[in-house]
């Protein structure tokens, strides 16, 4: 699924329905968001959850010209899962910036830890950021692009019900394996087809 100028609304048409849209893209979300502690956070992203970043974009800039419009329709498109995969926005959160320093330099390599694990299979470890390197040799991003692969296998048992758990093997972010909710599993399968 890729996103086209025909998906989107006008500025004055996203304008009127912007409230709208707003409340139904929050209320979708709630299912979508995986935390593996205080601080490190999945967001799992779809058709809806993209064409809504999109036309805020496009909000946020007054694009309207079909150049511009097909500018963020190129650089957001990757992030909607292709049906074999699911893919998210990781984002490492700290209010205080003295602490997010610190951190994010202790967190280098963290984007390629992270995983989901379909019960009775290997885990699935996150394919980070192939856009562009999020990191230096001083410290890893506060926020990287997942996209995460499974097998047709993989896509089977968790269309038949099977858990699915989220984790990280980094040093200095262990998460062993978190079960996500049902309704997490069942709105995430939707982006999976078998």
């Amino acid at each position: 699924m890729t996103l086209t100028r025909n998906d989107l609304l006008s500025l004055e048409e996203y304008s009127s329905r912007r409230q709208e849209f707003k409340a139904q893209v929050i209320n979708h979300k709630k299912n979508r968001r995986v935390s593996l502690n205080e601080h490190a956070r999945l967001y799992f992203e779809d058709e809806l959850t993209i064409r809504y970043q999109i036309q805020e974009m496009l909000r946020i800039e007054k694009v309207f010209e079909a150049e511009g419009i097909q500018d963020e329709l190129d650089a957001y498109n990757p992030l909607i899962p292709d049906g074999s995969n699911l893919k998210a926005t990781f984002m490492l959160e700290y209010d205080d910036a003295e602490l997010r320093k610190v951190e994010l330099s202790r967190l280098i390599g963290v984007e390629d830890q992270v995983w989901l694990q379909v019960d009775g299979f290997e885990k699935v470890y996150a394919i980070a950021d192939e856009d562009l390197d999020r990191e230096n040799d001083e410290k890893t991003s506060s926020v990287h692009f997942m996209r995460f692969e499974f097998t047709q296998e993989m896509i089977k048992a968790l269309k038949q019900n099977q858990l699915l758990r989220a984790g990280c093997d980094h040093l200095n972010l262990p998460v062993k394996g978190i079960e996500l909710p049902a309704e997490t599993v069942a709105s995430l399968t939707e982006d999976l087809h078998a």
